[in-house]
């Protein structure tokens, strides 16, 4: 039959239809469509991918879920998605699902923890193969999705979770790799713009601030607290440029508090990093291409998102729960006064 013989059938193609045209069984063509369980030869594969491509088949993906025991999605919960750190975490996420054969639901917890819950208690209705969750505090509750028997991986996690998957990077380390190279140019001044938060529990890069501060024999610079974004660093920017004993040199503990910093500098008549120095932490995009580019503490995006989804879908989901750690990275710029 060729081409111009085809009679396209009205209404969806169905997986009869391309048995039909292809002159094999419907199992054949559900062997090719979902490569096995059985091995089909080389010219029947050929015919019946033929079959589907003149018909235009779409094997109809809910279905087969269905007749699997799953519907083949994960879900995401990020605390903002308009912050180029965490849209980068979930593109990461979106590529390690989809490299599996899974379909991801993105959403955003906008900081709020009921926001959070919300999102999970949703998850677990719609019986999702498993949720990556970003959560807004170190300790969240996973009840509803404990109850719907469906797995979680704690992504950005800085902590262990006893009985479930979590991966992050070393906050404390991560911070005292920045500070360390601020008092490295000569800084004994050294002030911190810390985030705020869900739950007010005490945050590694605060730690990372002190101790290295401590270990050079320094007095703790001021410390301003707001929240992680470019407003939240603006805020606080302008109150550590208000105290009595400037410093020379600031810690923000995400890159957009730092972009509202270099804001409340510019504004204040200063320059950095001549005036004030600024080093900050995640390593987003923004970093790269704000003026001047900032140093930053990088986190490796693409490694933490491939071990999240694996945990729950992937090489390593039959293995018992454990925190991975990654290593963080200094990217020297120019905000920190190094050429």
């Amino acid at each position: 039959m060729t081409t111009s013989e085809v009679h396209t059938p009205r209404g969806p193609v169905t997986r009869k239809d391309v048995a039909r045209h292809a002159g094999v069984s419907t199992a054949v063509v559900s062997y090719v469509v979902n490569g096995g369980p059985k091995k089909v030869a080389p010219a029947t594969e050929a015919k019946v991918r033929d079959a589907i491509r003149v018909l235009g088949y779409r094997p109809n993906a809910t279905a087969r879920a269905l007749k699997m025991g799953s519907n083949r999605t994960l879900g995401l919960v990020i605390p903002d998605s308009s912050n180029p750190f965490w849209a980068l975490l979930g593109h990461a996420v979106e590529g390690a699902a989809a490299r599996r054969g899974y379909a991801l639901l993105l959403t955003n917890s906008d900081n709020e923890l009921d926001t959070e819950m919300r999102h999970i208690r949703n998850f677990a209705a719609r019986q999702v193969d498993g949720v990556v969750l970003a959560s807004v505090v170190f300790e969240p509750d996973l009840v509803e999705l404990e109850g719907a028997e469906i797995r979680p991986v704690l992504l950005n996690h800085s902590a262990v979770a006893p009985g479930f998957n979590s991966v992050g990077v070393d906050l404390e380390a991560g911070a005292r790799l920045a500070v360390e190279h601020l008092i490295g140019h000569g800084h004994t001044r050294i002030g911190l713009a810390m985030g705020i938060t869900a739950d007010n529990n005490a945050d590694g890069r605060e730690a990372g601030w002190r101790k290295a501060l401590e270990a050079a024999g320094l007095p703790e610079g001021p410390l301003a607290r707001d929240v992680f974004d470019r407003a939240g660093g603006y805020a606080a920017g302008q109150r550590l440029l208000a105290e009595p004993e400037r410093p020379t040199a600031i810690f923000a503990s995400s890159d957009m508090q730092a972009i509202g910093l270099l804001r409340a500098i510019r504004e204040a008549g200063l320059s950095v990093p001549e005036d004030i120095a600024v080093a900050s932490f995640d390593g987003s995009i923004e970093a790269e291409y704000s003026w001047p580019a900032l140093t930053t503490v990088e986190q490796p995006v693409w490694e933490m998102a491939e071990a999240a989804v694996s945990a729950l879908v992937g090489e390593t989901r039959n293995e018992a729960p454990q925190h991975r750690i990654f290593p963080t990275q200094l990217r020297v710029r120019q905000s920190c006064g190094c050429p």
